[in-house]
């Protein structure tokens, strides 16, 4: 007789995220999170196929609560006021687990989550007057802010370490050794919606 499957798909993603948010996703592995479930590496494989899969599952997990949302937001506003939402929606989200973020990008087309709010993302433009091209456009404009934006924040305190942009030659860069200094005085929610509304101002969205 078989034994019994003693774990699930969804504990070993959470095991994975809890190893991500603690250690960082360097330290992501199957040992580290066959470790953290108090089982042998090799028993992972018994749920998951290789290291591709375990970051499909965990990627999905942080993104999860995008599902619990998404119609709310999406379904009351003008386009700009829903747009605006499903944009601040992600970056919440993916703010609770900063450590995933490459891994949403990476897997961002086979992730549930990341699917859905993206079909979201251009239902809402469909109720503009942006053509199909023009539409394409804006969901990857609005993508590629999400990711810079998180990409920035998340990374901002490392500007200012020793080795980062805080260190440069004043001489030679006066400006970025003073951006990395004022960086520490930004407010990340008024600097993502401050970007995020001359997107959508450029993009032509009311």
């Amino acid at each position: 007789m078989p034994r019994p499957r003693s774990l699930t798909t969804r504990q070993i993603a959470a095991a994975a995220l809890d190893v991500i948010d603690r250690d960082g996703l360097t330290a992501l592995s199957m040992r580290t999170v066959a470790a953290e479930l108090d089982r042998r590496t090799m028993a992972l494989y018994r749920y998951v196929e290789d290291r591709d899969e375990l970051e499909c599952l965990v990627a999905e997990l942080a993104l999860s609560p995008v599902l619990d949302r998404l119609d709310a937001v999406r379904g009351h506003g003008t386009p700009r006021e829903r747009l605006t939402g499903l944009a601040e929606l992600m970056r919440r989200t993916v703010t609770a687990h900063p450590g995933v973020l490459p891994l949403a990008v990476r897997h961002r087309t086979a992730c549930l989550p990341a699917l859905r709010w993206a079909e979201a993302v251009l239902e809402v433009l469909g109720d503009t007057d942006l053509d199909a091209a023009a539409r394409l456009t804006a969901l990857r404009a609005l993508v590629a802010h999400l990711i810079g934006a998180l990409e920035l924040e998340h990374h901002a305190a490392a500007d200012r370490e020793p080795s980062g942009l805080a260190a440069l030659p004043r001489d030679t860069f006066p400006l970025l050794g003073r951006a990395a200094e004022d960086a520490a005085r930004l407010d990340p929610d008024r600097s993502f919606r401050t970007a995020l509304d001359a997107l959508l101002t450029g993009l032509g969205i009311t």
